[in-house]
Formats: structure tokens, sequence, C-alpha cells
């Protein structure tokens, strides 16, 4: 009896692989129920696995199933098996092999059953085939050519042997793992199950590939579509097709060594050695005293991903570096390192090892607390885990190199003379056992010197924190901080006044350039007419006339004073006083011509500024504006010392507009009074309007141009009017924006 039976299993991808279908595996198996007479009864089980996380489709409903009969490459369609739904869906437990091994968790994979039972008339000649095809596979897959576009046909072949023995097929035991750590070993036992008990030998075989993407209406049913109609399609099916030469379906996942499945266990080993997604399809050929009866094939998809250990060694101290392992102890043989390794429930022991005068010292503690018996270099390890068996993962260490050297102390002395402004000595007075120190690291006001002994000038007075950082041959360090108490008074008095000439009241600012000084210190000014400030760089009036004697005290806060006295320093001359009027009080265009009296005190000179129109340098100018408007009239005098002063006064030269209209006209053509337009001066005006209306109420004429007027026609041009009494309407803004109105009679006279 021979029995094939060919399993498709296409994995889609997992969430950390990126977009997948839903189908993640699944294998067909069969059991005889009995034979009657000519026919035999079979219960067909198909379990299939899919990503429940995915975005795919689930489990499909109305499942159908073809039923061929033939044999080889030749098979003709018997029936269909149709409207099957899935039963039974259950999570499947992601269970890692390696406790030591962390592999992500964010998967969810179920399980869903589709089971029927079919009655078949026993064939002497020919062979049953039952199949389910469906497209497709994930276009991520790593071994396989265009796996996106490859489908897949799931099949089991009942041969005439089977069908008149009533013989069982074989079935495995488990699902291979949902995934695999990469670069890890594999040890699966993908063993069967054969209730009749025959012999069963295990290998790889090619998995199988039908239909395609086509996916709407009617073409889904194609022999190209998503889900192929049995009917229409029959076997024989393709074998999916590998990336040759790195992979084939008797080596799908390559490694080192090479991934593969041991003949008579079905124990899949190997190590797989890079990241991705791989089908793999696994046969179990089935023996009864030496004459093959049947073949099972399963088709999977092992998922290798990167894994992190679940124990990892990490420890930290003062003078740890993590980068060289190294840790240096200056000045004591006393050291403490604690433990950072996490996930202390899979952690049963610690060992800290030093090999101390060629005998290894332990410490079992989680922290190392330790003193070493002398200087020196002494190597050890931090193990997790030491005496665990066969549990490489959840081990690890640290190597640990402690150099023991001897102390080196920083310390330094400074000198100054505290009251005088100057450099203070800085003098290294740090000691190292090792021997002499090699790095000196000054940082005063952020400034860094890498001298020995030197002088340094503060910029600044105050309390000023110097650090020296010293460095001896072994590269041990230490650090010392004092505070100078830097408050000297300058010694030179500077002040720069931005001007020793003032015209009363004299406004001099006193800038002080003296330094070191800042407001700590108690300054005092005396400015020669009685007033003070503490200010460091005040601004001071003078409102009398003569020549001042200027002093200045300086005093740190630590007492130390100096001083300075400016003789006849500062001299403030008499100043002038402008004022002025002028006539008439409110001038305007027609009365522009403006006389200025001059009303000043102390004056020897005169200056006259008329806005831009033009100066005059008399005492009492005359001055014609030639335009209305607002004018800045600005008088300038002068002291006999020099001092000046000035007037401003805004004159307004008011802009009249005279607007009247004549009550009468005679438009008869002989060059006087022939039109009705306003007289006067209305040069300034905006927006004039004037109209003229009938008695009956109707507009005969209009303008805006104030030189245009009515010449007694309609519109001045159409139908004469007849002479008579009319209405005239008109308005105009002035130029001070006002609006102005007005309304009248005028009569034409013919």
């Amino acid at each position: 009896m021979l029995k094939k039976i060919y399993i498709l299993l296409f994995l889609l991808s997992l969430p950390f692989f990126g977009s997948a279908l839903h189908i993640v595996g699944g294998d067909v198996t069969y059991r005889c129920l009995g034979r009657t007479g000519d026919n035999v009864l079979l219960r067909v089980t198909f379990t299939m696995y899919r990503d429940a996380l995915s975005m795919g489709a689930p489990f499909d409903n109305d499942a159908k199933f073809g039923i061929f009969a033939g044999n080889n490459n030749n098979w003709r369609f018997y029936t269909a098996i149709d409207r099957q739904n899935v039963k039974n869906v259950e999570v499947i437990p992601i269970n890692n092999p390696n406790p030591c091994l962390i592999a992500p968790t964010n998967l969810r994979v179920e399980r869903g059953i589709y089971e029927f039972d079919v009655r078949l008339p026993v064939s002497a000649t020919e062979s049953y085939m039952i199949a389910y095809q469906r497209c497709c596979r994930n276009n991520t897959i790593s071994n396989l050519v265009n796996p996106g576009d490859t489908g897949a046909a799931f099949t089991v072949i009942i041969t005439p042997l089977a069908q008149s023995s009533c013989n069982s097929s074989p079935t495995f035991n488990d699902f291979p793992p949902v995934v695999i750590c990469n670069n890890e070993f594999i040890d699966f036992d993908h063993g069967g199950t054969d209730a009749d008990g025959d012999q069963l030998v295990y290998e790889f075989c090619a998995p199988l590939t039908a239909g395609g993407k086509e996916g709407v209406g009617s073409d889904a049913f194609s022999c190209i579509g998503v889900t192929p109609d049995p009917a229409n399609c029959p076997p024989p099916f393709n074998q999916v097709t590998f990336r040759l030469p790195v992979y084939s379906f008797f080596a799908p996942m390559a490694g080192n060594p090479v991934v593969n499945i041991n003949p008579i266990t079905g124990i899949i080993t190997g190590r797989p050695t890079f990241s991705g997604q791989y089908v793999v399809g696994v046969c179990i050929k089935e023996f009864r005293n030496g004459e093959l009866l049947s073949i099972v094939q399963r088709d999977f998809q092992f998922n290798v991903v990167n894994c992190a250990r679940a124990v990892e060694a990490a420890i930290d101290g003062e003078g740890w570096n993590n980068d060289t392992g190294v840790i240096n102890l200056c000045g004591t043989k006393n050291i403490e390192l604690i433990n950072l390794s996490e996930l202390e429930e899979k952690i049963e022991s610690y060992d800290w090892i030093f090999e101390i005068q060629g005998v290894n010292t332990v410490v079992n503690t989680r922290d190392l607390k330790f003193e070493f018996p002398e200087n020196g270099t002494y190597r050890g390890k931090m193990i997790l885990n030491k005496n665990l068996i066969n549990a490489d993962n959840c081990k690890d260490s640290v190597d640990i190199t402690v150099n023991v050297f001897p102390g080196i102390k920083a310390d330094f002395m400074f000198d100054y003379d505290t009251c005088v402004a100057g450099e203070v000595d800085f003098t290294d007075l740090s000691f190292s056992e090792s021997g002499p120190v090699q790095i000196w690291d000054w940082v005063l006001e952020d400034e860094n010197i890498d001298l020995q002994n030197h002088q340094y000038l503060f910029s600044t007075p105050g309390n000023k924190n110097v650090r020296l950082l010293v460095t001896d041959l072994d590269g041990c360090k230490d650090t010392i901080q004092k505070t100078v108490s830097y408050f000297p008074v300058p010694g030179l008095i500077i002040v720069e006044p931005d001007n020793f000439v003032g015209c009363r009241p004299g406004e001099i600012f006193f800038e002080n350039l003296s330094q070191p000084i800042d407001e700590t210190y108690n300054i005092t000014w005396k400015f020669g007419d009685g007033q003070i400030s503490n200010e460091i760089s005040p601004r001071h009036i003078y409102d009398n006339v003569g020549l001042y004697t200027v002093e200045l005290e300086i005093v740190s806060p630590i007492g130390c004073r100096t001083g300075q006295t400016f003789r006849d320093w500062i001299t403030i001359l008499d100043k002038p006083e402008a004022g002025f009027s002028f006539t008439p009080d409110e001038p305007t265009i027609f009365n522009n011509t403006v006389t200025f009296i001059d009303e000043s005190s102390g004056s020897s000179g005169w200056l006259w500024e008329f806005g831009e129109s033009g100066i005059s340098l008399l005492q009492n100018p005359t001055f014609t504006f030639r335009d209305s408007g607002m004018v800045e009239v600005r008088q300038i005098v002068r002291h006999m010392s020099g001092c000046t002063d000035t007037a401003i006064v805004v004159i307004d030269i008011s802009p009249i507009v005279l607007v009247f209209f004549p009550n009468a006209f005679t438009p008869n053509g002989d060059g006087l009074n022939d039109s009705f337009f306003p007289k006067g001066y209305f040069s300034n005006i905006d927006a004039y309007e004037l109209s003229v209306w009938n008695r009956w109420g109707e507009k005969i004429f209009s303008t805006q141009n104030a030189e245009i007027g009515w010449n007694g026609n309609v519109d001045n041009e159409g139908v004469v009017c007849p002479s008579g009494v009319y209405i005239f309407k008109a308005k105009y803004i002035t130029a001070r924006g006002e609006l102005v109105e007005k309304e009248g009679q005028v009569t034409l006279i013919r």
C-alpha cells in the first residue's frame, strides 16, 4: 500500500517582520474508519495555523476541498467537499526551549481544525488525492524566489493499497517552534507517530505551490486566483522555487552547521546564522515489511529572530571603566563594585574571583567589598551562574583588572598683597608616592592653566574658587579646591568724565574705569558743590556757574582704602535763556508776514530757523511764510561764554477758504458774467461738488471742478434753459478737513 500526503504550510509574516497574510502552517492526515463492501470510509483532519496579530484574514470558512482520481501526473476531478467551516480554534503557546534566551513575545498563533468524513469506492488501479489550494505566501520569505506570488497546495494521496487495507496515516507529534533564536543551535523533535506501528523515515522535501494573486469576483476562483476552484484546477502542482545555490529543499535554512534532519528520529539540528523567514518541507516515509506504504508531507516556516540573553553580567563602581574592564585604586586597597545584572530570578550564584599571589580568592556576594593585600595588578572575573550545567546562555561574566597604586594628594598655596591689585602667586604642593606629579590642571575663572606654578591676575574682585587637578605616573588623580578672597583696591584710579566744561546747568557723566572694583566696594564721590554719590560711575548735574574740585574714595570689603582728588577739574559756564514772541498772534495765508520779538536774556548772538523755509541772524527778524500749515520756529541764542539755549514755538499759518456764489448771471456771450460758478479764494479745498436743479426737482447740471461753471444749458451742452430762478447745492472739504455744505438760489437772466 502506498500513501502520499503532500502538506504545504505557508507561515505568514509575524509583526516584527512587516506586513503579512494570515496562515502560518498546517498539515493533513486521515484515519480509516472502516471498509464496507467496495467502499472505504475516511476521516480527514486538516490542521492549520494562523498569525492572529497580523492584518491578514481569519481562517477560511466555506472552504472547498477537491477530490481527484488518477495516478502520477494524470488526475481528473471526481467531486468536491465544500462549505467546510473551521472549528476548535485555540491559541498556541509560545514555548522557548532555551530559558536562557529571551525571544520576542509580541506573537499570537492560533490553531484551527477542518474535519470531514468521506466515503470512496475502493479502486484497484487509481489513487485518490484530496487537495486544498490557497494563495499567497508572505513576500518577505528569505529562501524562495518571488514568495509573494507563490501559493500553496495542501494535499493527501490515498493509494489503492491504502484503500484496500484501511490503513491510517502517521501524524506529527508537535508543531515547530514559532520562533528560533539566530546563531543558536536548534534541537527540535519533528518526529511522528504511526497507529499501525510501521517504520518511519524522515527527510527534507520540496513544498508545493498553487493559485495566484487574482482576488476580485470570479477571478478569485481561477487557477491563478487566491482560492482556485478544484473543478477547474486539477493537479499536478508545481514545487516552490528556492533561491539557489544558497538554499534548496534539502538545505532550506543553510547555517553553520547546516540545518538538517535526522532520518531515524526526525530531530532537526543545526545553527541558523541569518535572521529571516524560511519555508521548510518535512516528509515522513512509512514502510511496512520493506515496502513503501505512504508519504506524509509538512511544509512550515521557521522565523529566525535575534534573541536577547536572559542573563548579562554588568557591574559599576567608582573608577570602573566599562570599555576597558579596568579599575584603578589610588591610595587605597579597598574596592567596592555594584552588580547591575538584571533578571535576578534567573541568577542562582554570583562569583567574584581574583588571583592573589597565585591563588584564586572567591567572594560569593552579589556586590563586592574587598581589600587587596598590597599594591599591584590583580586580574579576576565576576561570573553569573558559574556552576550551571549545559546552560551557556544563562551564564555570563565580566573580566576585571584591578590596579592598586600608591596614593596621590593634591595641594597648593597662594600669596598676594590683599590691598594692592596685582597678580596672585600659586605654588603647587601636591605629592605622589609613585614619583613626581606629571600633569597639573588649574581652573581659575573658567580658564585652564597646565603649569605647575604660576601667577594669575583676576579680572574682577570676589571670592574666587580655584581648583587644582593633578595626575601622577600611574594615572592616579586627585583634586583640591580653595577660595581666594580677592578684594584689593585699584593701584591706579582712572576716571573719564564725558566733558570737563559744561553750561549751566551742566550734566557730567563720570565713568570710573578703575580696576578691580564692583558693587561690594564702598565708593564715595564728592563733586565740589556739596553733593555726593555712592555709585561706581555716577551722573551729576551742576546748577551753578563755577570751577569744581572732584574727590573719589574707594574702600574694599576687607577695608583696603585708596582715593584721589581732581582739583579744579570741572568748569561750569553761564548760559543765556532763550525766549521770543511774535505778531500777529494768528497769522493766516492772507496775513503771512510775521514779526518775531526777542525776549531772551544774556544773549550776544541769535540764530532763527523758520522750519525749512529760511533762517535769520537778526535779533528781531520779520519773515513771510509762503504756504499755510504748522511751522516749527526755533530760536538759538548764544552767551558770550559760548553756551547756547534754544526756544521752540510751533506757529500755525491758517489756510483761509473764501467761497461765495453770485445770485444771478447772464449767459449772453458778452464775456461778462456768462457762467455761474463760485468766487473767492479756494485753492486749498478738496472734494468739491456743485449741482443745479430746476423748480421741478430735475438736476440740469453738476461738476466736481470749481473752475467750471454752469452756462445756462442742460449739462452745458443740451437744451437751453429759460430765464428763471434755479436751486444750487455745493459742498467741499477745507484744508483742515472741515466739510462745508451750501444751498441757495441763482437767477438766470437772458
